[in-house]
């Protein structure tokens, strides 16, 4: 079994076990601890920027996903795709992480190949890709899964079937499954060429109260066409497809429920006039 390395440690998040394994004891105590009532957390909504900046966000979302064993399989979906762009995916082999390897769902991996188009990637051939990336070791660590599959769906309302079939399958199956969405919020400032309302700190409350807040509520209403829209139209999601395929999935495997764990911005880290929002939200 060919293992695809990883591109990002020791640069975006730690390349050793026990420093990752010290950064996540670090996000888990200053991060919302789950509230213990029995809801079963079935996917979430993550940023990807490096761990300095949100990885207690996603760390925390993917802590929330933990049951008292682990899940049969995680899917997660995330790239910078554009609408006009293909699907994607590694449909066989396994991912470096510093806490192991995570190996490929080949079967349902094989049943999408089916069904849907896709380019193709594979351990050695593959676009590096810090949305997916930067999450395995925190689902490596705290979920532990048998298998995972990771998918790239551009922000078109076809990538919501792939989301539906991949639920379906896994009720079909039997499967234990978690799903995470991967996509950071607005990108404000002259650094990405979107600033429409100018510089300085009403720019930051109009991202926090205004932009990004739209497509949280979005999310939060579980609503995974309103989710592709904003991220299309205002700018208020990179990954917007992966942020609603996630959606799309849970609500296949039952889930009705929503709640915002965080929400930042680079910005409270480092200030500046450009800056990028993030929020973690999960479903049950």
């Amino acid at each position: 079994m060919e293992t695809r390395r990883a591109a990002f440690a020791g640069s975006w998040y730690p390349a050793n076990a026990a420093d990752c394994e010290r950064e996540i004891a670090q996000f888990l105590s200053r991060g919302p601890q789950p509230e213990g009532d029995g809801r079963i957390w079935l996917g979430g909504v993550v940023p990807h920027a490096g761990w300095y900046y949100s990885g207690q966000i996603a760390c925390n979302v993917i802590h929330w996903l933990k049951d008292d064993s682990p899940p049969d399989l995680v899917v997660l979906f995330g790239m910078h795709l554009h609408p006009r762009s293909a699907n994607h995916m590694m449909a066989s082999g396994a991912w470096e992480t510093p806490f192991g390897e995570l190996p490929v769902a080949e079967k349902l991996a094989d049943h999408l190949k089916q069904r849907y188009p896709f380019e193709l990637e594979t351990p050695r051939r593959f676009v590096p890709d810090n949305t997916i990336e930067l999450q395995l070791p925190f689902v490596k660590y705290l979920l532990n899964p048998a298998q995972i599959l990771a998918v790239g769906v551009p922000p078109q309302r076809d990538s919501l079937e792939i989301g539906r079939t991949i639920g379906a399958w896994a009720s079909t199956n039997g499967m234990r499954l978690k799903v995470i969405g991967s996509t950071d919020l607005t990108h404000y400032g002259r650094n990405y060429g979107f600033s429409p309302q100018g510089s300085g700190e009403s720019a930051v409350d109009w991202v926090r109260e205004e932009n990004d807040r739209r497509i949280v509520d979005a999310l939060l209403d579980m609503a995974p066409e309103r989710v592709i829209d904003e991220g299309t139209s205002r700018q208020n999601a990179c990954c917007a497809g992966a942020a609603a395929t996630a959606v799309a999935t849970v609500q296949k495997m039952g889930a009705r429920k929503s709640k915002k764990l965080a929400y930042a911005t680079s910005y409270d880290k480092s200030p500046g006039d450009s800056f990028v929002g993030y929020a973690g939200v999960v479903f049950g």
